[in-house]
């Protein structure tokens, strides 16, 4: 969309919400809308290649935004975090600690059952309310009480301490940009990129290189089933 990256101060496309403002995040519910996305204005870099109105939100992404906020909330003493890091033992208690998680972490913690056990009674509440956001709303099947599940999910949010991300943002003020079916759209394609960063970064011990996009550009080349290779290797026998 243009818009420029990192912690901005205008970091929505659909309206001048303001980033900084966090006492005024779960209060203000009115945000003046954009106009356009002039380059050079209110953090906008490039022009964009699209219309915002064809921007669709994925239900996977804001998923990952509902849980991160919930986990950096937690108190990391507590045995819900406990057995976040038990559950995840490969996963740096850095990225646990921020909720950094991946599509299939994700899926993994709402089937989980036994992740209700250690919550207590606020971790409990805001979880439930979670799930029933993530079902009724983002999930294929919209309930029709769903400006309720939201706003009360949002409203256990904020009792609970989270911070307001631009992912609940979209749910508290752009609820009517999502379409009527969550569920039928996915990222798919940038999950399984992230998924494939992720081998890249485990190889390279974490620590950046530019060649870690070279590899990953192979990566991609040599999972393609259709590619046909002309060349055949010579094989030597021995008599």
């Amino acid at each position: 969309m243009g818009v420029q990256q990192s912690f901005t101060k205008f970091c929505c496309f659909l309206c001048e919400w303001n980033s900084r403002a966090t006492d005024l995040h779960y209060i203000q519910k009115d945000w003046p809308p954009r106009m356009c996305l002039t380059p050079g204005k209110i953090n906008v870099m490039k022009t964009p290649l699209v219309s915002p109105k064809k921007i669709i939100l994925p239900a996977l992404h804001l998923k990952l935004g509902i849980v991160k906020q919930l986990v950096e909330a937690m108190d990391t003493n507590k045995p819900a975090f406990t057995y976040l890091r038990e559950k995840f033992p490969r996963l740096s208690e850095a990225k646990i600690k921020e909720g950094i998680f991946v599509g299939p972490q994700i899926s993994d913690i709402f089937k989980d059952t036994k992740f209700e056990n250690p919550l207590d009674y606020d971790e409990k509440q805001v979880w439930d309310s979670d799930c029933q956001g993530c079902t009724n709303f983002l999930g294929s099947i919209r309930s029709k009480y769903y400006e309720d599940l939201v706003h009360d999910m949002l409203a256990l949010h904020q009792r609970f301490g989270c911070r307001m991300s631009l992912k609940l943002h979209f749910l508290d003020f752009q609820l009517e940009f999502f379409p009527a079916n969550c569920g039928k759209f996915s990222d798919e394609h940038g999950e399984r990129f992230h998924q494939n960063m992720s081998v890249i970064e485990q190889r390279y011990r974490r620590m950046w290189s530019a060649s870690m996009l070279g590899d990953c550009c192979w990566m991609i080349l040599r999972d393609n089933p259709h590619v046909e290779y002309k060349r055949k290797s010579k094989r030597t026998r021995h008599s």
